[in-house]
């Protein structure tokens, strides 16, 4: 039987998934649960209640042996069934195997450098993840992983064999303001980073900055003297947080100033990482 990956979105072009033109593959699930995500649909599976088929107007949607059905060539993206979602999911996803990602990088392969699989939190499919990279760098493509971190890596000689970075989420140093923010602590993610890099394997670090809801000054200047000691080079990509897509919640948290941008900049800077980038 082969290894299937439930899949919630394929965008064949991406400047900022990694070095160069890549195909970024978004997988269904997450082990976190932050209070700013951007894309909470991508954090549970679909339990098949049908909620959402009755708001979709373009009958996308229909329930077939008990189970919510998705028919991508009639979606208009209009997202009502997202907002009809009461746990974090979306109907809107697709089942594929290892082959029939392969058949869609194989379109546009002569114009990538390579793929970056990210989530929800693609690690918890890492088996997909080893059958799908060993595939990729059979054609010549570059593979690299976009994670939270959460999920022990650096012991999973297999899938590094196959993987040539990854982008890690630095989301708090502290370790109690990390499981606030997520619901999980960050003791794997440090140690991710620290073993990571020790094996070249660690492209970008990110943090978002959120005015009020984190200790951002602490996290930036700990989380860049950590990155300063392992490797200086690696980016440090601080990302102000935007109101676009979030929880109802945090609609009301605004964007950090750009004044403030710099001055978290300057503490990474003086703390020797030389490349810091706000996004």
């Amino acid at each position: 039987m082969k290894t299937k990956a439930l899949v919630n979105k394929i965008i064949p072009f991406s400047s900022v998934d990694g070095e160069g033109n890549r195909m970024a593959i978004f997988l269904q699930q997450c082990n976190y649960n932050c209070l700013y995500c951007h894309n909470p649909e991508t954090i549970n599976l679909c339990i098949n209640c049908g909620k959402c088929v009755s708001e979709c107007n373009y009958g996308a949607l229909s329930i077939v042996n008990k189970k919510v059905s998705y028919d991508r060539s009639k979606c208009k993206n209009c997202d009502a069934c997202i907002a009809a979602c009461s746990i974090n999911s979306t109907p809107k996803t697709t089942e594929m195997t290892v082959d029939e990602i392969i058949e869609e990088i194989k379109k546009v392969q002569m114009f990538i450098s390579g793929i970056t699989v990210s989530g929800g939190e693609c690690t918890l499919q890492s088996d997909f993840l080893i059958e799908l990279f060993k595939k990729v760098k059979e054609l010549g493509l570059t593979t690299f992983i976009d994670t939270n971190g959460s999920t022990n890596l650096y012991e999973n000689e297999e899938l590094l064999k196959v993987t040539d970075k990854t982008m890690i989420d630095l989301k708090a140093f502290n370790a109690d303001e990390n499981k606030e923010l997520t619901g999980l602590s960050n003791e794997i993610v440090i140690k991710n980073i620290e073993e990571l890099t020790k094996l070249h394997k660690v492209y970008e670090i990110r943090t978002v900055v959120v005015p009020e809801l984190l200790d951002n000054e602490y996290t930036v200047d700990m989380g860049s003297k950590l990155i300063a000691k392992l490797d200086e080079n690696i980016i440090y990509k601080i990302i102000k947080f935007r109101q676009l897509g979030v929880r109802e919640e945090l609609l009301k948290a605004y964007t950090p100033k750009q004044e403030y941008m710099e001055k978290l900049r300057k503490i990474a800077i003086g703390n020797g990482v030389k490349n810091v980038v706000i996004v």
